[in-house]
Parts: C-alpha cells; sequence; structure tokens
C-alpha cells in the first residue's frame, strides 16, 4: 500500500480528544475552509508481531503498540514482507495515539496505528515530505488537565456522514469510543500563540484555543513532542469537528465505576480482630 492510498482513505487518526460533546465546534469562517486536523508522520523502527497477532514497533529502544484501524491490509502486508525477507526494520507512515490517565503524576501512553509501509521503493506523499521521527501536526493548543505539558489536541474532523454514522450508535460507549481526541504533549519554546488555559473558576467567555499547524520531531526519550517549524500561521478560529457530549461521557465514566472490583474488608477485619486481643479477654461470671 503506498502513501497516497493509505492517506485517501483515513485523513486523520480514527480516534482523535478528551470526548465530550457530540455537536460540532462553532461555526468556522470562510477561511478555516481547507484546514483539517491532522497527526501523521514517519518512524523507522523495528517491527515485531507476537503469537497472538498484536505488534509493536521499536524506536530508539523503546517498544510502542502498532495497531491497525481501517488500514488492516498494510499491517497483513508488513507481516508477509517480514516473513518473506527477514528484514523487520521499516520506515512506517502512522497516525500517534496518546492515553492519558485521571493521576497527573502517571505518565501518558503512547502508540501508533498504522498507515502504510516503505520498502524502499515508495519516494512520493508523505515518505518523500518528512524523514524519520517527524510528524505534521494541525490542532487546537491548549493545556488539558491530565498533562503538564501543553498539547495540540487532534478531533475528529466534521463531514455530515460521521455525524449521520454517529447518531446511529446504540450506546454511548462507541459513541465516545469513536469521537475520542489525540493530545499530543508538544514542547515549544518561543510560540508564537500561547497555548490556552481553561480556568474552571474563570468566567465562561475565556475565548478558545487557537489552530495551529506545525511540523514537529517525536522524541522517544520523552514521549513527547517538539517543535520544528511552523506550517502555518496561527488561526483563532478552528475548522469544524466532532466531539462526544458530555453526557455521554458521564454515563461512561459512572458504568466503568460500577464494573471496577470493590475494595475487600478483610484487611479491615483484621485490625479489628487483633484490636480485640489486645489485653486480657473478660471471663463471663457464671
Amino acid at each position: 500500500m503506498t502513501s497516497n492510498e493509505a492517506l485517501n482513505t483515513e485523513s486523520q487518526p480514527s480516534s482523535p480528544s478528551d470526548p465530550t460533546d457530540a455537536n460540532t465546534s462553532p461555526e468556522a469562517p470562510t477561511d478555516t475552509e481547507g484546514l483539517i486536523f491532522k497527526a501523521v508522520g514517519i518512524v523507522r523502527g523495528e517491527v515485531n508481531f507476537s503469537d497472538d497477532s498484536h505488534a509493536s514497533v521499536t524506536i530508539n529502544q523503546k517498544q510502542y503498540p502498532l495497531f491497525y484501524s481501517r488500514s488492516r491490509p498494510a499491517l497483513t502486508g508488513l507481516r508477509q514482507e517480514i516473513e518473506k525477507t527477514g528484514i523487520s526494520t521499516y520506515r512506517l507512515i502512522v497516525y500517534p495515539k496518546v492515553t492519558h490517565f485521571p493521576n497527573r503524576n502517571q505518565s501518558h501512553q503512547l502508540s501508533f496505528q498504522l498507515v502504510a509501509f516503505d520498502v524502499g521503493r515508495d519516494s512520493t506523499g508523505v515518505f518523500n515530505e518528512l524523514e524519520d521521527n517527524q510528524f505534521k501536526l494541525s490542532g487546537l493548543w491548549q493545556f488539558i488537565p491530565v498533562c503538564r505539558p501543553p498539547c495540540i489536541s487532534i478531533f475528529r474532523n466534521f463531514t455530515p456522514k460521521l455525524l449521520k454514522y454517529v447518531h446511529k450508535m446504540d450506546t454511548p460507549a462507541k459513541k465516545v469510543r469513536t469521537l475520542k481526541a489525540s493530545h499530543l504533549p508538544v514542547f515549544w519554546k518561543d510560540a508564537p500563540v500561547k497555548p490556552f488555559r481553561f480556568n474552571p473558576k474563570g468566567d465562561k467567555d475565556q475565548g478558545l484555543p487557537p489552530f495551529v499547524q506545525i511540523k514537529a520531531v517525536f522524541i522517544p526519550e520523552r514521549d513527547a513532542f517538539e517543535f520544528l517549524e511552523l506550517l502555518a500561521s496561527p488561526q483563532e478560529e478552528s475548522p469544524k469537528f466532532l466531539k462526544a457530549r458530555k453526557e455521554d461521557k458521564a454515563q461512561v465514566l459512572k458504568s466503568a465505576r460500577k464494573k471496577a472490583p470493590k475494595k475487600s474488608k478483610s484487611k479491615i477485619k483484621s485490625r479489628k480482630s487483633k484490636k480485640s486481643k489486645v489485653g486480657p479477654n473478660p471471663q463471663k461470671k457464671s
């Protein structure tokens, strides 16, 4: 599968930002036409397949999950290529995926969605535009509560087809999963615009995050990205996008809490029993 074919089938990550409102963003003015949310890049690494068909890619001695969404033929073709040639190191076109956790002290986890791979014959499209570990990122420049460095948030681009597809889903969990975004930590010194930081105690009208388009390099040592080049001037307005409704997200979280195993009371009982053994037991009078 060539880079151009792969990018025509899916122009953005399949699960791009914080799921919280299955509505579109504010109406975008005409000067945002043609802009899209996007996170795509090149990594070079050693690909490994486990017995259960799970794949990973090792970059600078760090291993990351490698998965497919709509591009299963690419992953299947890559496995066949490795089995045929015995060569396991390739240049890959990937979408980055980041999982953040409620505890800010718990480090985020990074994985990559495979789009296409290069066997040395493809010098067109993204393979030609980017060097190893370089990415094009287009999204909202902002802080999120669960990440210390600011992020570029990649949401699902609005299309009537996607909106109709989401409305047909029968559970909030499916909607939240489909409309989930990727918040990519980016170190960007002397950025021309400040990352937006929402103040929960501030006024309702605090403005909106700027939409930025940059080239960045992936830093495995930090599981984050670092600014390289500005691809276009920052925009005050963003392209239209979709995100999950707050009500759907709340329902998913509520269901997850119900399914979580309850804490055992055995330790509490053991402490009580130890306490009762302190000192002689009173004897009943006959």
